[in-house]
């Protein structure tokens, strides 16, 4: 084989293999730790729905919901009128609501595929007897929107984002 033929095969094996982790990166899930700090407002833990909102503002998805008793879902409004009453397969995706100023840190499992297109995670927040905040706060799903501090509108002060190292 000549020198010539042998670097040809050799820059095709490495386009192909570049090509290959490329595409191994766009598929599946990445997992993100996301820290969520409220406000210091009176009155009863917040509920807060994690949702992933398409290019036209629309519901594709729950990601999380910080709240665990389901009478209180249909007090955060817009989600729960996205995914009506289904809302039996969340378990795995909830937890306890926050109280004004406190911070809880969850899990958001997010699909590749998704990153860098128009979509959006939106946070909306509702705390009984007070007002819904159905775009509490809503962050580009891009790298840069993930790897900012954004601030919120409503009972969150702000959110931020870091890689779960620990998956």
């Amino acid at each position: 084989m000549s020198c010539l033929h042998k670097i040809s095969l050799l820059v095709l094996t490495l386009v192909v293999a570049g090509s290959s982790a490329s595409f191994a990166q766009q598929s599946g899930t990445t997992q993100y730790k996301c820290m969520i700090q409220m406000t210091n407002y009176m009155g009863e833990k917040a509920y807060i729905a994690v949702s992933l909102m398409n290019g036209k503002g629309v519901y594709e998805k729950t990601l999380y919901v910080l709240g665990s008793d389901k009478k209180w879902y249909p007090d955060v409004k817009e989600w729960y009128k996205a995914v009506g009453k289904k809302t039996t397969n969340i378990s795995a995706i909830s937890g306890a609501s926050v109280a004004g100023g406190d911070r809880s840190v969850i899990v958001l499992e997010i699909d590749n595929s998704k990153l860098n297109k128009e979509y959006k995670l939106r946070f909306e927040s509702a705390v009984e007897d007070k007002e819904d905040h159905a775009k509490d706060l809503e962050i580009p799903l891009t790298t840069e929107g993930l790897s900012a501090k954004s601030e919120g509108t409503g009972y969150i002060r702000y959110v931020r984002f870091s890689p779960n190292t620990s998956n």
